[in-house]
């Protein structure tokens, strides 16, 4: 019996914090229910939206679909764990969670992607990154369910990583597969041999700080750490620094990508703004969007129940009796303004949801 619920709130599963109703929510707990579900969907005539920790999404409004959540499972680790490993991870595992356990454990991949909000089945769809790290450098496939349409019968598959085109914040999830496949599982590759990334000068010297701090102080239990988990920890600390707690103050983490524009944008910018923070790309040249917001003037903005956060100018935030509709009418203010000082355009990354 699947366990569903009619005209559903999901004001504490979005992050936002935005009010807003589902027609049905329905909880799977193991993957092999999701023909059963869609089955429902389809009898209801609703579509189906996956919905996992509920970070990266605004609702617009009352969602005339089925919301479906997966719910969490335990992770399997091999009784013998070997120096490499590729580890099958449920879509409904908690991602700092798989930061923990992987890091306690000696084996380097994500300690970089460390307090990420989120479960682990939304990671492949964003690529999430951070600290010069990508989930695209661990993932090896993805686990799923196909929705039926025209072409082709429902069906579960294994998709290997280098076929979903992860990019910058992006995937086919995001793209042509987008409301077609829903996501169970990843499978990941990690190491216990020693290959940290420490690009950011901020990460390598607080790591550094704290491991001669330990030593001078005679801390064998921060010592005796697995380095990935001294990273991880370190990530964290700089994370919590900058980024306000979702459970503390309704954000969606960072709502504005970083721009990639050409290298003569770039240098046309640069001597005008010297002190511009910019940094290679593949197809291009890589500009800091927080900076670019900070300029415009609007880090510690408020805008009535909505607002850029003091710490973060990629963050926006809202506290509380706001709508989607006032947050985003500050982030089109936002675009706007970095367009007319910069000649630069700023995307979204939260998905927003009118269904």
């Amino acid at each position: 019996m699947l366990r569903k619920t009619a005209n559903a709130p999901l004001d504490q599963l979005n992050t936002l914090g935005f009010a807003a109703k589902a027609s049905w929510l329905v909880k799977a707990e193991q993957p092999n229910e999701l023909p059963e579900i869609f089955d429902f969907a389809l009898s209801q005539q609703l579509p189906v939206f996956p919905l996992g920790g509920g970070s990266n999404v605004i609702f617009q409004g009352d969602l005339k679909a089925l919301v479906l959540q997966q719910q969490a499972q335990a992770l399997s680790w091999p009784e013998i764990e070997p120096d490499e490993l590729i580890l099958s991870v449920p879509a409904s595992y908690s991602w700092q969670q798989l930061v923990l356990d992987t890091t306690n454990k000696g084996y380097f991949g994500l300690e970089n992607l460390a307090l990420i909000p989120g479960q682990a089945g939304a990671a492949p769809i964003q690529n999430i990154g951070a600290y010069g790290v990508e989930l695209a450098d661990s993932l090896q496939a993805v686990e799923g369910y196909w929705l039926p349409e025209k072409s082709q019968p429902a069906k579960f598959a294994i998709i290997d990583a280098k076929d979903c085109a992860l990019g910058y914040r992006d995937s086919r999830f995001k793209q042509d597969w987008k409301g077609r496949f829903v996501i169970t599982a990843l499978q990941l590759q990690l190491s216990k041999q020693a290959d940290p990334r420490l690009n950011y000068a901020d990460l390598k010297a607080r790591l550094a700080i704290k491991l001669d701090l330990a030593t001078k102080k005679q801390q064998p239990e921060f010592l005796n750490q697995p380095l990935p988990r001294l990273i991880a920890e370190v990530v964290s600390e700089l994370r919590r620094s900058k980024l306000p707690d979702p459970a503390k103050l309704a954000n969606a983490g960072s709502f504005f990508k970083n721009p990639v524009i050409t290298k003569q944008q770039a240098e046309e910018l640069l001597t005008l703004f010297p002190k511009m923070p910019h940094y290679p790309a593949t197809n291009g040249c890589k500009l800091a969007a927080a900076w670019l917001i900070e300029q415009c003037g609007f880090k510690g903005a408020k805008r009535g129940s909505v607002g850029v956060h003091e710490q973060q100018a990629l963050v926006l935030v809202h506290n509380g009796g706001g709508t989607a509709q006032d947050l985003l009418a500050l982030a089109e203010e936002i675009t706007t303004a970095v367009k007319t000082r910069f000649n630069v355009q700023l995307e979204r990354e939260p998905e927003l949801v009118n269904l």
